[in-house]
């Protein structure tokens, strides 16, 4: 290490914005995704329960996904008490971490600046701030995986075998995460390690073939123990099919995120639509519009969205019907948020709160197809420097060349240029077609995207003084990437800001003719504002979720955040203190406090009471983790004695179904005073919805 090295106070302030932007305000995160805080708050009270990821305190079933990133918020928690920010603490210190390797990811190529800009731009995207600012598992996923491909980097550098299997290790780790998400960017760590490390090949591919066990024992090891343990043993694995870790990886969150999701539908999502920012001031306690899944129909998205106006529900207004039926990857007709009558790909006239994204979109994908991520569903949380990125690539292919290699050689640089760009196509390639994801997934292109873009500066400024044929060359790519850049952020920003949208466009032509004058007064000033003129917008949007104190279930960026402010929840924040009251001086000697369909009727009461609420049906409400015939026998037994009917679940299936039919043909309904009943969380968003209690003591 050496010792007279400098501090790059250039870091050191990007890091201070980051965790500003990360950080501030975490006070107010509430319960952040209720769904991840039940099984956080559960897993502070057992080893079991820490080990599986169970969602309740009775270990009767897991979360949808490993419990690996939940056992850091769990050991926060632990620590610090179960608090809004101390469950979402871990994200953030992960996001921070994401950005610094950033920055060593870059500078030893590209130099310092390559480093600060990557860092900056992955620092102020508006996925990102989001994504890093609540509980869910997506923050510290891509910590893990930068953390990944910069031991590989160090490996390659050292030649060392031992990092080349810490690395593979660390995406197998990765997999525990959030599963096959993490494989994504297998093709570019293979495809850099082969380019790069200088070892003779026999060596080389005895240390990848090492590499990819290595891979293969962290990634299977978890997924393992868990199925190999007897299923009364240990609680059902959420979301899952067959009571299986390695079915739900491939089933799940596999397949289906690329097809579209075809088991576990449970209806309706409460809570997923959008209010207009005007509608939220009026009336905090409107009750959203709700969405469907997508069907498993490959590039289908539900019908129904913000619409012309404000982004209501709906084409044309009118509440949605569902998924549109038709062909994999057809446009479906007036779906999802956007432009007029609700079509998809643009931001709607007026939209606020639909358009360019509304809070909650949690379906808002845009139309399957090659230009996805640059329609405003998408491209208003990840796309806003996509077109320098594209360009950035490019240009640092080119600018960093040699002329006398052969075609199949290539420089340091060029190795670099390629391990993001293999980064970022396949995760581009799957967006564009897949079929069942949220909006903030698109993080995985984060970094990716800041990385070539960062290279592409560098290249330009290397290309600039280099004579008069590559000046032109870099001109021409500085006034292309600023153009294109501000078009289309302009694009994003149109339904809320029109006039500065024009401002912008304006600007961004002004200084394309500055740049190709000949005069090299200003200069600097020249390069200030360009930077300026592609990155205020996004950092604006970044911005909207830090001024706001938001830390979504479904993490979002945009102005209409600013019309509310902390937790936005998909309604399982809400409590009924009346029915919770009821319940703790009732309960008896039963093991469970109540049960509830689904997840989302259960987690409020977990996280409220700290005691166990089952949620037969896991978090869709259709997970087929009982019989009637078991059911009625925990009734008997004494197990459950209470049954929370309606409130927030999902339509509920299958077995679950037929459990819900013999509990309203069977229980008797308590009267617990539920007309002056509150929310303990009404104020964050929560719907207010009827709930009936049902006592299945006498059930027969």
């Amino acid at each position: 290490m050496n010792r007279n090295r400098k501090l790059d106070w250039y870091l050191i302030g990007i890091l201070v914005l980051s965790a500003f932007l990360f950080g501030w305000g975490i006070w107010d995160a509430g319960n952040a995704n209720s769904y991840y805080t039940a099984a956080i708050t559960s897993m502070t009270q057992s080893w079991h329960n820490f080990w599986y990821g169970a969602f309740d305190p009775a270990g009767f079933i897991t979360v949808d996904k490993p419990p690996v990133a939940l056992w850091f918020m769990a050991i926060s928690a632990k620590i610090f008490g179960i608090h809004g920010w101390s469950i979402v603490l871990p994200s953030v210190l992960a996001g921070i971490g994401s950005v610094y390797l950033m920055y060593q990811l870059l500078t030893p190529k590209f130099g310092p600046w390559a480093g600060r800009i990557g860092a900056l731009l992955l620092a102020i995207t508006p996925t990102v701030v989001a994504n890093n600012r609540t509980n869910n598992m997506d923050a510290i996923l891509i910590f893990a995986l930068l953390l990944a491909v910069y031991i590989l980097s160090r490996a390659v550098s050292k030649k060392n075998f031992w990092l080349i299997l810490l690395s593979f290790a660390l995406v197998g780790i990765s997999f525990n995460i959030k599963m096959l998400q993490a494989f994504m960017i297998l093709p570019a760590m293979v495809l850099y390690y082969w380019l790069a490390i200088k070892v003779p090949w026999k060596k080389k591919l005895t240390w990848l073939v090492a590499g990819f066990a290595s891979l293969a024992i962290f990634t299977l090891a978890y997924p393992t123990a868990v199925d190999s343990v007897s299923k009364d043993n240990r609680p059902y694995v959420g979301s899952s099919q067959s009571n299986s870790l390695l079915e739900l990886a491939f089933g799940y969150n596999g397949t289906e995120r690329l097809l579209g999701q075809s088991t576990g539908k449970g209806g309706a999502f409460p809570g997923m639509g959008t209010t207009t920012k005007k509608n939220s001031k009026s009336n905090s306690n409107t009750q959203n519009a709700e969405m469907t899944a997508p069907t498993g129909q490959a590039g289908q998205m539900p019908a129904g969205g913000p619409g012309t106006n404000g982004g209501q529900p709906g084409g044309n207004g009118q509440k949605p019907t569902g998924a549109p039926t038709g062909a994999g990857g057809q446009k479906p007709t007036n779906a999802g948020p956007g432009g007029a009558n609700g079509k998809t790909g643009g931001p709607g006239k007026n939209a606020k709160g639909g358009g360019a994204g509304g809070i909650g979109n949690a379906f808002a994908i845009g139309s399957a197809g090659p230009f996805r991520l640059f329609q405003a569903d998408l491209g208003s949380q990840i796309g806003w420097f996509l077109p320098l990125s594209i360009i950035g690539g490019l240009s640092g292919w080119f600018a960093f060349r040699n002329r006398k290699n052969k075609w199949y050689q290539f420089t340091d640089q060029q190795k670099e240029v390629l391990l993001w760009t293999g980064w970022l196509v396949p995760i581009y390639g799957f967006f564009s077609v897949a079929g069942f994801f949220h909006p903030y997934y698109t993080i995985m292109l984060a970094p990716a995207i800041a990385a070539l873009t960062a290279i592409g500066v560098v290249a330009v400024k290397k290309l600039l003084p280099a004579g008069s044929q590559k000046a032109i060359w870099a001109k021409g790519i500085i006034t292309t990437g600023i153009l294109s850049t501000v078009a289309l952020q302009a694009y994003y920003a149109w339904s809320y800001y029109p006039v500065i949208a024009v401002i912008l466009m304006i600007v961004a032509l002004g200084l394309s003719t500055w740049w190709w004058l000949p005069s090299q007064k200003l200069h600097r000033v020249k390069i200030i504002l360009s930077a300026l003129v592609v990155t205020v917008l996004a950092g604006w949007w970044a911005l909207t979720p830090t001024i706001a104190h938001n830390s979504a279930a479904i993490p979002f960026a945009g102005p209409s955040l600013l019309a509310k402010s902390g937790s936005q929840d998909m309604m399982g924040s809400s409590v009924d203190t009346k029915l919770l009251s009821y319940l703790e001086d009732h309960q008896g000697q039963a093991k469970y406090l109540a049960a509830t369909a689904d997840s989302n009727s259960a987690s409020g009461y977990i996280i409220k009471s700290k005691k166990a609420v089952m949620a037969i049906g896991g978090y869709n409400g259709t997970d087929p983790t009982m019989t009637l015939t078991q059911f009625k026998q925990l009734v008997a037994s004494g197990q459950v004695r209470y049954f929370i009917s309606g409130g927030h679940s999902k339509s509920s299936t299958g077995q679950i179904g037929k459990i819900i039919v013999w509990v309203e043909a069977n229980g008797k309904k308590v009267n617990y005073n539920n007309s002056q009943s509150t929310s303990s969380n009404s104020a964050k968003g929560g719907m207010q919805a009827s709930t009936t209690l049902y006592d299945l003591s006498e059930a027969k």
